[in-house]
């Protein structure tokens, strides 16, 4: 296999894996993990979301999550903004990276974005400005990249065009996302294969959901034709409140010890990404969404959490 040398990994737990806890999680729960994450060699650790509190009620304190983590040195700590009064509010928390979110099917944008994705690309046109002028990278993620919970299918033509649009309104780096879950290897190369004709393979992540059990071989699938950054989620946190039935996404955890084993460097330590897996997961109460943290739980027995 031709994989690449290095990934990078972009940890979303503390704002996509948590978003969809029904209960409201403490703030310093919130700012520990990302702490936690902060010591594990992560380059990149999604922080917040400054969503309307409204739509999103686990994310209105992420002004003051934002204004409470300890940042290390060469951690980029983006967050996620709909539009430019979440772009204010994030920018008043010192955030120095913002993501913004679009979706390929054109009855999800509607869910979830309420509009069409013609206007979602006006909003989120404005917030690439806006933020650009700021001095702040923007990064874009693509919806229902391999499925819609309301559309089935989604014709890879169709991703390709909406990520070709963010790269044009300014987004350096593309996220695309299996938010249901449903892809396979070959429909993962397939739609990749089609946006990479819009969009440099080089400027392409994925975030896949782990629904049908896929993730890891999807992940691996897309690393074979270049793709070398991948976005996932300690001890497989999160899932979609706006997609019925959507799993959470791929372990930290799973992902890391897979790519370990094919010798593939990621500056990442598994044992500390374990130990922040093992916080939350006793915060929350139940076991870790990881297989790779629950095998070595033996191996941890008596030891501190990252707390």
């Amino acid at each position: 296999m031709r994989l690449p040398k290095r990934i990078k990994l972009v940890e979303v737990g503390p704002r996509d894996g948590l978003q969809n806890e029904a209960a409201i999680i403490p703030t310093e729960v919130k700012i520990e993990l990302i702490n936690c994450l902060s010591s594990t060699g992560l380059a990149t650790i999604e922080a917040a979301s400054f969503v309307s509190p409204t739509w999103m009620p686990q994310m209105a304190d992420s002004s003051a999550v934002m204004q409470g983590i300890t940042r290390q040195p060469g951690v980029s700590y983006p967050v996620l903004v709909p539009n430019l009064q979440g772009l204010a509010a994030a920018i008043a928390a010192g955030a120095e990276e913002v993501a913004v979110f679009g979706a390929a099917s054109e009855s999800f944008s509607r869910k979830n974005l309420n509009c069409s994705i013609a206007v979602s690309f006006d909003r989120f046109g404005a917030v690439c400005e806006v933020a650009r002028k700021q001095g702040l990278r923007v990064r874009g993620y693509v919806s229902c990249a391999l499925g819609c919970p309301y559309e089935g299918e989604v014709d890879p033509t169709r991703v390709a065009w909406v990520a070709g649009r963010m790269i044009e309104v300014g987004c350096y780096e593309i996220s695309l996302g299996d938010t249901i879950g449903v892809g396979t290897p070959i429909k993962a190369q397939t739609m990749i294969a089609a946006v990479a004709e819009k969009v440099q393979l080089e400027r392409l992540a994925v975030h896949f959901h782990d629904t049908y059990g896929q993730a890891l071989a999807n992940i691996l699938a897309v690393m074979e034709l270049g793709v070398a950054v991948i976005d996932s989620s300690v001890a497989g946190l999160g899932g979609c409140p706006f997609a019925p039935g959507a799993a959470g996404n791929v372990a930290s955890e799973d992902l890391l010890y897979m790519l370990e084993g094919l010798g593939i460097e990621t500056g990442v330590d598994l044992l500390a990404l374990v130990a922040a897996g093992r916080y939350i997961s006793a915060y929350l109460k139940r076991p870790s969404g990881s297989r790779v943290a629950n095998a070595l739980t033996r191996q941890l027995e008596g030891a501190k959490t990252c707390a």
